[in-house]
């Protein structure tokens, strides 16, 4: 099913007088809260009412529909403009006048509270790697019909992130994705760069491999002409840069500074709204075309273990091996399963799963901020299960990405190796030591820090099958298996690996510093000192139960011990799950100051996290 050339006369009349509906949507939003963007919505008007009403093609009472053409508001800060969804029955005009308030989903910039809003944007950064993760999807996974549009504002294509996506969109071919740059040369604050420079816009689109036009965004049949050029593009994404004015149609805002965020004075807004009206010269409205229904069914519920875990007790496997073992499992389990990574394969282990599952298998080289929008472009409409993996390090530059992640109500998992000071001589700039306090502040986030092969085979399956943001932390070391295949695990579920009636304190570690506080508790018992010892498996949620029980049972004493910071670490979440509780103290043991290269184990040791620095710990509580 082709898209149209042009339409006739009267239709173009419509999309223009739909664009100036739209404008008047916007004025009225914003000026009934005193608040929002009215003049960043009237310079996409006609850009916004030509793509909805002529070009995309969707089921306007099933914005959920698989099939339909995707978009991305990218400038999320015109939100308003959103009103096109009046037009095709979604939104009342009386929610529309609500829009920002406590009681309503339309927000003052995008969020999936609306069903035909796929990711959360601002103007960040983030819109168009969305984008490309819903097109690599489409074309690659799915093998359907449909388009993905993002509107891009020219204040935030300063960002790299955007530069990162327009190159990774070219280096796949991504001739499904159009990015529309709405440049009407005005900013947060005053005048952009380039301002009105399109030509630039031109160049620097065709230089990352972009087929690139250049259109008047305010001719509706220059916009219907170039748009459907656009469809007809093979093995190139597609740029549209169009020259726009904000506040376009509305007297003495137009193309002026000092107007951005600002709703029209109410005194005004009246006579500015007639004056638009006054321009539509028809009562009509169009009916989007249907989209091409031939994405494929699929299922990424209940993905089951295929079979238990291979190891044995005493087994020495990197967690970080491990997860890349579990992800290829997990690939076999499900064939939606997919993995992302930033040149770092060779080193997390995802190449395991590339080797197994190279269709599924995406690289995105040095560009960790585009890594993770491409993820959550992807995991949009449940198309598939991804995991994000890189050094954990590497995803704190990422952090606002995942964030929006997080508020766009996605299930997206990030796997983070190389964490804590125990990679050893790779150096500081390596060191994960404030992930755990990064994904703890993510809402809904669950948090998995396994401790040997076993329980990281585990979290792998159950991440898969969790809603939500989820993060595994991975390590370099070889430790030791301690379970057997046929332990189970839960979420928010910690395990009691050592305990006695006779325990004097309780010891809480994981990942790496488990085994350090294990080969603690065999010293002591040498010395005739009991310690219980647990091994958290989520950090967050927190097994609060099984902690309080554990220190009512040891006289009151907790040690924590974790390879990071202890800023928003596991002893200051052990710390805020007790801290209703009385008489229990808890000590933490954590990495203080800068670290610097070494051996793993010389590290553990140097920075108070070692066997012996817990013996001495124990020691002391116990002569306290």
């Amino acid at each position: 099913m082709a898209y149209e050339a042009m339409p006739d006369a009267l239709t173009l009349q419509v999309l223009r007088d739909m664009a100036n509906r739209l404008r008047i949507h916007s004025i009225r939003a914003t000026c009934a809260l005193s608040s929002g963007h009215p003049t960043s919505c009237s310079s996409a008007a006609e850009i916004m009412s030509v793509l909805f009403f002529h070009i995309m093609r969707y089921k306007q009472t099933d914005p959920e529909n698989p099939n339909n053409d995707r978009f991305i508001l990218y400038k999320g800060h015109a939100a308003p403009i959103l009103a096109t969804w009046i037009e095709v029955d979604n939104i009342s005009r009386s929610n529309l006048l609500s829009a920002r308030t406590i009681e309503l989903d339309l927000e003052g910039h995008p969020t999936p509270r609306l069903p035909f809003v796929d990711v959360a944007t601002k103007w960040l950064g983030q819109g168009l790697g969305a984008a490309c993760g819903m097109a690599y999807t489409g074309k690659y996974f799915d093998k359907a019909s449909y388009r993905v549009f993002c509107l891009v504002g020219d204040g935030e294509s300063s960002e790299g992130s955007v530069w990162e996506a327009l190159a990774f969109a070219s280096q796949y071919n991504l001739d499904n994705l159009m990015a529309i740059f709405d440049v009407n040369r005005l900013g947060h604050s005053g005048t952009l760069p380039l301002e009105h420079c399109i030509d630039i816009y031109q160049k620097r689109c065709e230089a990352f491999g972009w087929t690139t036009f250049i259109v008047d965004g305010r001719d509706v049949e220059a916009l219907c002409q170039v748009l459907w050029k656009a469809t007809q593009v093979k093995n190139k994404p597609i740029a549209i840069v169009a020259k726009t004015f904000k506040g376009r149609g509305i007297p003495s805002a137009e193309d002026a500074e000092n107007w951005h965020g600002k709703p029209m004075p109410k005194e005004r807004a009246d006579a500015i709204i007639k004056l638009i009206e006054s321009q539509i010269q028809t009562n009509r409205n169009l009916e989007p075309k249907p989209p091409i229904e031939d994405s494929p069914e699929i299922n990424i519920t209940d993905i089951e273990m295929t079979s238990p875990p291979s190891y044995i007790v005493g087994d020495k496997v990197p967690t970080g091996k491990a997860c890349g073992l579990a992800l290829a499992k997990l690939g076999h389990a499900n064939d939606r399963v997919i993995v992302l990574d930033s040149d770092t394969k060779n080193s997390t282990f995802s190449e395991i799963f590339k080797k197994a599952h190279p269709e599924r298998f995406i690289e995105c080289f040095i560009a960790e901020q585009n890594m993770v929008s491409v993820a959550l472009g992807c995991t949009t409409h449940g198309r598939t299960v991804a995991f994000a993996s890189t050094f954990s390090a590497f995803l704190t530059r990422a952090f606002d990405q995942i964030r929006m992640g997080a508020i766009s109500q996605t299930n997206i998992n990030f796997i983070g190796s190389h964490c804590g000071i125990s990679v050893g001589e790779n150096s500081p700039s390596q060191m994960a030591l404030d992930d755990l306090a990064m994904f703890r502040a993510i809402p809904n986030c669950t948090i998995f820090y396994p401790s040997d092969a076993i329980s990281t085979e585990h979290a792998v399956f159950l991440a898969a099958n969790t809603k939500g943001v989820c993060y595994i932390r991975t390590s370099q070391p070889e430790t030791a298996v301690i379970y057997t295949p046929q332990e189970r695990f839960e979420i928010g579920r910690a395990k009691v690996v050592l305990h006695n009636v006779n325990d004097k304190v309780t010891v809480i570690g994981a990942g790496v510093t488990l085994h350090e506080v294990l080969a603690a508790a065999e010293d002591l018992s040498q010395q005739g000192i009991s310690i219980r010892v647990i091994d958290l498996f989520t950090i967050k949620p927190l097994d609060a139960a099984t902690i309080i029980t554990s220190a009512k049972s040891t006289g009151g004493q907790i040690i924590t011990v974790e390879d990071h910071h202890p800023e928003g670490g596991i002893g200051e979440a052990v710390c805020a799950a007790v801290s209703m509780e009385p008489d229990i103290r808890v000590c933490q043991l954590a990495v203080l100051g800068v670290p610097r290269s070494g051996q793993s184990n010389e590290l553990l040791d140097m920075f108070g996290i070692s066997a012996r620095h817990i013996v001495v710990a124990v020691k002391c509580i116990l002569m306290n």
